[in-house]
C-alpha cells in the first residue's frame, strides 16, 4: 500500500481511533478546584485534541485501578490513554483495558515495545543478540496490540556506542527497523522513534535524527514520537522543528520544562504548540507524559483545568 495512505488507514481505523471533538470548555465548577467556571472542566465534553491519560494520573479522584480512573478521565471529556508498561501487564489485564475502550469509544496510544529498557539491548551496537530481543519485542507487540487495540509502540534504540562511527551506527539501527517493519506492517502496527533528554548515552535524541532515520527506513510503520518535554531540553526552538518533521511525526507526547508536569507549569507555551499541531491538521493522541504539580484531587482537577486552558484556542 502507498504510504501516505497506508499510515492514515493503520491510525485512523477502527472507533474513530484518532478522532477528537471539539467542543470549548464548559460553564461548570469542578469540585475543590478553587478556580473560575469559565476555566473548569466540562464533563463528557471532548477537547479540540486528543488528550491521552497515564496509569496513576487520576487515582486520587477515581482510585487505584486503572479502568476506573479511565472512565472517570472520559467522563471529564478526554477520549485517549496511553500505557508505556502495556506490554508487562497480565493479559487478561490488557484485554480487560482495551475491551473498556472500546465500550466507551477511547483510543489506545503508545506503549513501549519491551526490548529491556531505553538503553538496554543497543540496536545501534549491531549485536545479534540484541537485534534478536528487539525482533522479540516486536512480535509480543503484535499480540499486546491485538488485546488492547492498539496501533502505535515506543522504540528507544539504546544507548550510543561510543567504539563505532556514527555512521556505522546509524546503519544498524536502520538495518533493525526495518526487519522490525517486517513484523509490525502486516498489522498495522506503528513503532515511534522517541529522541530522549534523559542522559547523552543514548543514541537517539534529537528529531531531525529520527527524521533521517525515518526516511531511511522508508515505511509507513516507522514514524516519530515527538515528545515535545525532550525536544524542548535537547533542541528548543519547538513549532520550528514541528514543522520540519511532521510529515514523519505519527504521535506527540506533553510535559512542561522545567518539571515535566502539566501545561501551564514552566516555560512552554502550550496554548500556542496546541494551536499550531491543531492547525496543521493532526487527529492523533497526544500522550500526556508527564507528573502534576500539585498533590491530591486538587492536583488532579487543577490538571483537568490546565488543559481546558491549553486548549481553549480559536480553530
Amino acid at each position: 500500500m502507498e504510504r501516505k495512505s497506508f499510515i492514515q488507514h493503520s491510525l485512523l481505523a477502527g472507533a474513530g481511533l484518532f478522532t477528537a471533538g471539539t467542543v470549548t470548555a464548559g460553564s461548570t465548577d469542578a469540585p475543590g478546584s478553587g478556580q473560575p467556571a469559565s476555566a473548569a472542566p466540562a464533563p463528557g465534553q471532548p477537547f479540540h485534541l486528543n488528550y491521552g491519560i497515564h496509569d496513576g494520573m487520576f487515582r486520587n479522584n477515581a482510585g487505584p485501578d486503572f479502568i476506573d480512573q479511565i472512565k472517570f478521565a472520559y467522563d471529564q471529556g478526554f477520549r485517549a490513554i496511553e500505557d508505556n508498561g502495556m506490554a508487562r501487564r497480565p493479559p487478561e489485564q490488557q484485554q480487560q483495558i482495551g475491551d473498556a475502550l472500546a465500550k466507551l469509544g477511547m483510543a489506545m496510544g503508545v506503549f513501549v515495545l519491551d526490548k529491556g529498557g531505553n538503553g538496554a539491548n543497543s540496536i545501534a551496537s549491531g549485536k545479534p543478540e540484541c537485534l534478536e530481543i528487539f525482533l522479540k519485542g516486536c512480535r509480543q507487540a503484535v499480540e499486546v496490540s491485538k488485546r488492547c487495540n492498539g496501533k502505535l509502540t515506543t522504540v528507544v534504540p539504546g544507548d550510543f556506542e561510543r567504539h563505532l562511527p556514527i555512521g556505522i551506527q546509524t546503519a544498524r539501527v536502520i538495518e533493525a527497523l526495518r526487519r522490525g517493519a517486517e513484523i509490525l506492517e502486516p498489522h498495522g502496527i506503528v513503532m515511534v522513534l522517541e529522541p530522549l533528554s534523559d542522559t547523552p548515552d543514548l543514541f537517539l535524541r534529537d528529531s531531525d535524527q529520527a527524521y533521517a532515520i525515518c526516511k531511511a527506513v522508508n515505511s509507513p510503520v516507522c514514524k516519530i514520537l515527538f515528545d515535545m518535554y525532550h525536544i524542548q531540553r535537547n533542541q528548543g526552538d519547538l513549532i520550528h522543528h514541528i514543522d520540519l518533521c511532521y510529515d514523519e511525526i505519527a504521535y506527540f507526547q506533553i510535559g512542561n520544562n522545567p518539571g515535566r508536569n502539566e501545561p501551564g507549569t514552566g516555560e512552554m507555551d502550550y496554548r500556542g504548540i496546541f494551536s499550531h499541531i491543531h492547525g496543521k491538521g493532526y487527529a492523533g493522541i497526544l500522550g500526556m507524559e508527564h507528573g502534576l504539580s500539585k498533590p491530591g484531587k486538587e492536583g488532579e482537577w487543577a490538571l483537568i483545568e490546565a488543559y481546558r486552558e491549553s486548549d481553549h484556542f480559536s480553530k
